[in-house]
């Protein structure tokens, strides 16, 4: 079975999507699309912006969402999903491939959830560390230990969690978890804690903008970051997607989900390489590779 999976932040490159735009007419639609319902021409950043341009995260989160649509309405035929997941972000683009969403309101979602989530960053300073070489049951503990609001955000695979939460616990629990043996405990050059309690005001903004959103019966399941299980129900979706922005990403849960449920391939759609090495870490049995687009399609 085929399961398509969609990168979050941080998969961003200067330069991305051109290729598609300057080869494939309905690309470049879709592109130009963007361009008005986003009111900024967001191609002009992302095929030429610099790295610190597209580090902007009302810019960041709809350009990876683009790239990686677009890319999937792009592949047609060759396009036959049994089942999707996308990390954090990557969860609309998901969406968006399965038929729940229509890329215009899969966009404006997007836009709407990058700029509350930045609201949400200013509103309180904060931040992530990755955690790598310890088991997840010992990160937990010291998050729960640790005073201040710190917690598990992203499972990716074994071995490598990413924790969110406010800067001094965020310091404090890194201390605490290197004493714990863990190989690196690295803060992360974010501007916020995602996937944390700390983002309770843009749930709340984002609720009523999901909720008056038209979502349609999914083509095949998705498997949604809080619950890493297969939904197929729209309402269900909407509240799992909700809950997302302040509830961790179980990515390794899912990857095991999928395969427990039959995936023997893996295909990454969007911007760099990020997931299939997560899945060759969570799995070695799987195939994993990145969608291609050709030139002539």
């Amino acid at each position: 079975m085929n399961a398509y999976i969609f990168p979050g932040q941080g998969a961003q490159f200067s330069g991305m999507g051109l290729d598609l735009y300057e080869n494939s007419p309905l690309a470049q639609e879709l592109f130009e699309n963007a361009n008005e319902i986003l009111g900024f021409h967001i191609t002009d950043i992302m095929f030429e912006g610099s790295a610190e341009d597209l580090m902007q995260t009302r810019v960041t989160q709809p350009a990876i969402f683009l790239h990686s649509v677009i890319l999937a309405k792009t592949l047609g035929d060759n396009f036959k999903p049994d089942m999707v997941a996308g990390h954090s972000l990557g969860e609309l683009s998901a969406l968006v491939a399965n038929g729940t969403l229509s890329f215009e309101d899969g966009l404006r979602l997007v836009s709407q959830r990058a700029q509350a989530m930045q609201k949400a960053c200013e509103i309180q300073p904060s931040t992530m560390a990755a955690v790598l070489g310890l088991d997840d049951d010992v990160v937990e503990k010291v998050c729960a230990t640790t005073e201040g609001i710190v917690v598990a955000a992203n499972y990716n695979c074994p071995g490598q969690l990413v924790i969110s939460g406010e800067i001094d616990a965020i310091n404090a629990a890194c201390e605490t978890l290197k004493e714990e043996g863990a190989r690196r405990a690295l803060v992360l050059p974010v501007g916020g804690a995602f996937h944390s309690p700390l983002m309770e005001p843009a749930r709340e903004q984002l609720a009523a903008a999901i909720e008056a959103t038209d979502f349609s019966k999914p083509n095949c399941p998705i498997y949604q970051n809080v619950t890493a299980n297969a939904v197929l129900n729209e309402n269900e979706i909407k509240a799992n997607l909700i809950s997302q922005l302040t509830a961790p990403v179980r990515w390794t849960q899912s990857v095991q989900q999928m395969i427990a449920d039959g995936a023997t391939h893996f295909t990454e759609v969007g911007p760099g390489k990020v997931l299939q090495g997560l899945v060759r870490k969570i799995n070695r049995e799987v195939e994993s590779t990145s969608a291609t687009f050709e030139t002539n399609a």
